[in-house]
């Protein structure tokens, strides 16, 4: 009966990570790791269970497992029990820094019976989508080709078959080292801890005060007791003020699509011999590219990049000198309110429609994001690829109220542009 109970637990949690496309566990060495955590950094190292059980209630909802990394820059990674995690549960991300303790920067992909788990590790940080287990091998690989851009990686680890130049390969059963005090632990035992404290507090002030009472009334001379009528107050609380919806203050898409094709002809258009710019990546935040040496000197990409009139962000030069990462700032978007005109059918027929009519596929599906207040907004996301650039496609997606734009890619080497977003529905 229990093997079948496990087995019935098994198969849901299976479907549900099928839903999701990415997994919560794996194991390796005979010893079952979670992964997929969302991890942040831990600002406030004197409290941080304060930090991790505010985190839980208003960053990722309905978190109630966490995970402590202490380190140079400490980290706290957060779950949900429902998506398969269990207290107890060994840390995958914490075990591969603990096995590689001299690396801060780690980018990998291990193969696992469950799927391919991708690790980013940047400056001893593990980013906040930087520990994924995938269920489709494409999505990994590309999640991992699109961070081989940055430069500066000390391991670069990907499964063999990949053949993917400069990586290397690890048996990861013999490759992560944990201990138990870095293990799943349940968040409302904070809350529980910090109960207990407050409650011993208030025991301590009742004690106190009702033995100054009682000293009060021993010491006092008696008196008649005066009886009069008490009104009772009602105090009105105000209800909490109307959350703003998420598609009332929405980036306007066609200034974010025309800011990207311009960045994009500014830094294609910084060029000198030897050097070859890499892809480009566009967001709301920025735009991120780096330069690789092929011959030459660094000193001729520097000069370039000096002598362009562009204003970058940042720009990073790797140790070996041979690979060159800038940013380059997004200008000021305005923000809108776009409501949503459609259902998620009616959406998908248009978006099915549009495309077919133009011989091209797109990847979609149905999404739902949680508000603070509990109220459930429900989007479509999208990605497809194109010759055409921004400019083209504003036209046509800007036809969509609710629009978000939210990755716009250029591949240099194919003069291809990968368009990623998503569009709220009613």
């Amino acid at each position: 009966m229990l093997e079948d109970a496990n087995l019935v637990e098994n198969k849901d949690l299976n479907a549900q990570a099928e839903e999701r496309n990415w997994g919560s566990t794996f194991t390796a060495g005979g010893s079952t790791y979670a992964a997929s955590l969302f991890w942040q950094p831990l600002r406030n190292s004197d409290d941080p269970y304060t930090e991790i059980t505010d985190a839980s209630e208003n960053v990722l909802e309905g978190a109630d497992l966490f995970a402590l990394r202490k380190g140079k820059i400490p980290q706290y990674g957060l779950c949900i029990s429902s998506q398969g995690y269990k207290k107890g549960l060994k840390v995958g991300a914490i075990g591969l820094m603990n096995a590689i303790p001299d690396a801060s920067s780690v980018l990998a992909v291990f193969k696992v019976d469950e799927g391919w788990w991708y690790v980013c590790i940047r400056n001893d940080i593990i980013l906040s989508d930087g520990d994924v287990l995938f269920l489709n091998e494409q999505e990994a690989k590309e999640q991992f080709s699109s961070m081989l851009a940055v430069p500066d990686w000390q391991y670069k680890i990907a499964p063999k078959e990949w053949n993917i130049e400069d990586t290397k390969q690890f048996d990861i059963n013999n490759f992560l080292v944990t201990s138990s005090k870095e293990n799943l632990q349940k968040v409302h035992a904070l809350r529980g801890t910090k109960l207990l404290v407050v409650l011993t507090v208030a025991a301590i002030a009742a004690i106190w005060l009702l033995s100054t009472v009682i000293s009060l009334i021993f010491s006092a001379k008696p008196q008649k007791p005066i009886v009069a009528p008490v009104a009772i107050r009602t105090v009105e609380q105000a209800p909490p003020p109307p959350e703003p919806k998420p598609w009332e203050a929405l980036l306007r898409p066609e200034q974010v699509l025309t800011a990207c094709y311009q960045g994009v002809q500014v830094l294609v258009g910084i060029s000198t011999p030897g050097w070859h710019i890499g892809g480009i990546t566009c967001s709301p935040e920025g735009l991120v590219t780096s330069w690789h040496m092929e011959m030459g000197r660094l000193t001729w990409i520097d000069k370039a990049l000096e002598n362009s009139g562009v204003t970058f962000s940042s720009r990073e030069i790797s140790p070996s000198g041979v690979d060159v990462m800038a940013s380059l700032p997004m200008p000021q978007i305005d923000t809108f309110n776009s409501p949503p005109k459609y259902t998620a059918a009616e959406l998908t027929d248009i978006l099915n429609d549009l495309f077919q009519g133009l011989q091209m596929g797109i990847n979609k599906g149905l999404q739902t994001w949680t508000s603070p207040q509990n109220n459930v907004y429900r989007y479509m996301f999208f990605s497809f690829t194109s010759k055409h650039d921004p400019m083209v496609w504003s036209d046509l997606l800007t036809k969509f109220s609710g629009l978000m734009i939210n990755v716009v890619k250029y591949d240099t080497n194919t003069n291809s542009w990968q368009y990623e977003g998503a569009i709220y529905v009613l």
